[in-house]
This record gives C-alpha cells, sequence and structure tokens, in this order.
C-alpha cells in the first residue's frame, strides 16, 4: 500500500507539475494573416509570417498543391536553389522566391509544429507582361487599290493582354468602329479594311496591354499599289519674253513613278539650260517643278508633265503663251500680201510695234478706198 500510495503521490506530484507548466509557458500564436501576392514573372515573391511566443517551437513553409516541404526553422529543405528563408529574430519569418516562374503560382503555408498543428496559408499569383507572337501576327501587307486586307495581332500574357489598333501617324482609322473617345483607335485582335485606298497607305500599331508593364507593340506597314494619277491648278499660262515662269504638276503613284517634262512632244534634259527641273516628294506624291529660266520664242508651247509606274501612266498638260504680242508680231511681219490685204490683216498690222509710222500710214492710205465701200 505504501509503494503505490507512494506511486499515486508521484504521480499526482507529476501532474500538478505538468499543469503548473502549461498555466506558465505561452502558445505561439499567429499576430496577422499571411497576405496573397501578385509578382511579376521573373521578380522575387517574399511571403511574411508573424509569431509571437515562438519559444521552442518551430515555423516551417510548405507547398501545399505539390505538398512539398520548404523550409524548417533556418533550413531550406527543398533542392530548388530559388527559394530562401530567413527571420528577424524569432518572430518575423520571410519565405523568399526568387526569379518567379509561372509553375511558381499557388497555394504557400506558413506551419507552427504545435499539437494541433497551426498553419496560415496564402495565394501567390504571377503576372506576366503582354507580349506579341511573331506568328500569327500579320507582316507588312501589299495590296492593290480597291482589295481588302486584314491585320492580326495574337498577343499573349497572363491576365489576357487587351489589344488595339491605331494608326503610327495618328490619323483616323478608316473604319467607324471606334473604341476611344478620340476616334482614333480600333479595339480587337482583327482590323478589317474595306476597299482599300491610297489613303490607308501607313504603318499601322498593335498595342497590347494588360496592366502589367510593360505594354508592347507591333508595327505593320501597309502599302497600296495604283497607278498615276495628275493635276494640275493652271493648264494656261501667260508670260512675257524675258520671264521667268514655274510651271507645276502633281502626281500620285505607288509603286513609286517616274517623272519627266516634254516641251512640244520632245523630252526635257536636266542639262537644257533653258529650265530647271526639281521635284518634292512625299510618300507616293510628287510635286513636279519646271522652271523656265527665261522666256522666249522658243519656250513658249505646249507642255506634258508625264508620270509613269508599273501599273500605268497619266499625263498633263500646260499651254505656255505669250502676252507681249512680239512672237505674234513676228509671224504677222512674215505675211506677203497680194493685192489687197483684208481688213482682218490689217488690223493685225495696226497691233504691230515692229512696223514704222510711215509705213503703216502708207498701207492706210492704200486700203481707206476700200474701208469707206
Amino acid at each position: 500500500m505504501f509503494g503505490k500510495l507512494l506511486f499515486y503521490v508521484h504521480f499526482g506530484l507529476v501532474f500538478h507539475v505538468v499543469i503548473c507548466f502549461k498555466d506558465t509557458v505561452e502558445v505561439p500564436r499567429f499576430e496577422d494573416s499571411l497576405n496573397n501576392l501578385t509578382v511579376s514573372l521573373g521578380r522575387e515573391a517574399v511571403f511574411t509570417c508573424v509569431v509571437n511566443d515562438l519559444g521552442s517551437y518551430r515555423v516551417a513553409w510548405l507547398r501545399v498543391d505539390t505538398q512539398t516541404i520548404l523550409t524548417i526553422a533556418s533550413h531550406v529543405i527543398t533542392k530548388n536553389h530559388r527559394i530562401a528563408v530567413n527571420h528577424s529574430d524569432r518572430r518575423v519569418w520571410f519565405l523568399h522566391i526568387h526569379d518567379v516562374r509561372q509553375s511558381d503560382r499557388g497555394w504557400y503555408m506558413c506551419q507552427l509544429n504545435t499539437d494541433p498543428m497551426k498553419s496560415q496559408t496564402a495565394y501567390l499569383d504571377v503576372v506576366v507582361p503582354p507580349d506579341i507572337l511573331d506568328y500569327p501576327t500579320s507582316s507588312d501587307q501589299v495590296a492593290r487599290e480597291g482589295a481588302n486586307v486584314t491585320l492580326r495581332c495574337a498577343a499573349h500574357g497572363v491576365p489576357t493582354p487587351n489589344v488595339v489598333w491605331r494608326k503610327e501617324a495618328g490619323d483616323l482609322l478608316p473604319t467607324t468602329n471606334f473604341s476611344d473617345t478620340h476616334n482614333n483607335s480600333v479595339s480587337g485582335a482583327v482590323l478589317h479594311l474595306v476597299k482599300v485606298s491610297r489613303l490607308h497607305m501607313g504603318a499601322y500599331l498593335c498595342i497590347a496591354s494588360n496592366g502589367v508593364p510593360p505594354s508592347v507593340s507591333k508595327r505593320v506597314m501597309l502599302v497600296v499599289h495604283f497607278p498615276p494619277i495628275m493635276t494640275i491648278q493652271n493648264q494656261l499660262v501667260g508670260a512675257k519674253e524675258g520671264d521667268t515662269v514655274f510651271l507645276e504638276c502633281h502626281s500620285e503613284a505607288f509603286p513609286r513613278s517616274i517623272n519627266y517634262w516634254t516641251i512640244n512632244d520632245q523630252i526635257i534634259s536636266q542639262s537644257d539650260k533653258r529650265f530647271e527641273i526639281t521635284s518634292i516628294e512625299r510618300g507616293y506624291e510628287v510635286d513636279m517643278k519646271l522652271m523656265i529660266k527665261k522666256v522666249g520664242r522658243s519656250t513658249f508651247g505646249t507642255y506634258s508633265c508625264i508620270s509613269k509606274n508599273s501599273l500605268g501612266d497619266t499625263d498633263g498638260t500646260i499651254k505656255l503663251y505669250s502676252l507681249s504680242g512680239k512672237y505674234e508680231e513676228m509671224q504677222y511681219n512674215e505675211v506677203e500680201f497680194d493685192e489687197t490685204p483684208d481688213v482682218s490683216e490689217l488690223e493685225a498690222l495696226k497691233r504691230s510695234t515692229g512696223v514704222s509710222a510711215a509705213v503703216r500710214a502708207d498701207y492706210f492710205v492704200l486700203l481707206l478706198p476700200l474701208l469707206m465701200l
């Protein structure tokens, strides 16, 4: 009986000691919840777990979906070299995931080896900046005027990127399906252009964004082929001898055209010292200019500005006439009258400044009887 009683006493003492111990030692507890993280691809993710009164207990980090133990206390258990762990005074524990990959996306746990076990979980979301795929995104396009053209833009990223099209030069897109208040962009991966014209020609930008910087864009060039057309503001130009005159034509063509001038169906050479030929190119437009340095008898006549490319050719004509009357005067001086000139010849003769007054008087006396009939 003594021995058994002693056992109970000892048992009672032991039980009493255990009870007192539990009343005086704090059980670890989490101070804050574990926060979810959103990290860009390639960056570092850091989970923070704050534990009060850790005592002799340990903190472990686990990957929930794969049931993988990553760290225990200050030791890295996993063979993943991108995982690291550290702490501040055994109270704030950090799990580092370097060079985050898409495969790191998922649930993570901060765990205490208490009985029962205590834990917190948080989700790591890995976002990926947008990227535009070379295929099947459209490359530069060439089309005949009047054809239909479709431009495509294939973009990927996490979350899924939004795609808009706009013209690089800031011009309005030739469509009514605008997606912004300024009417200069269209949403969607596909841009349909119906019956393209030369006004459609230019660079188009496919822009992809998903809230993860940076946004990206790809430049697609649209080239529209069409035969030349010619416009002329002044087709009839008057000048006096000795004047300097400028003749101008405006040509539009693509592919680029061969442009030149003729006078009375004879091609004007760049080496012809009577003229100076210049042209100003603006994309598919060309301003053709011909300077006649000093107007003379040899420069009056019909000028043609001619434009040719692989799709066709066109021309325009400009008539240069004399304002001084000297050229006509020379022609009339060469007229040989028969017995009696008619009235029109007389009037032409009267307008001429090259014939002396005495000669004009003689003719007038000769023709006076005719005029009085």
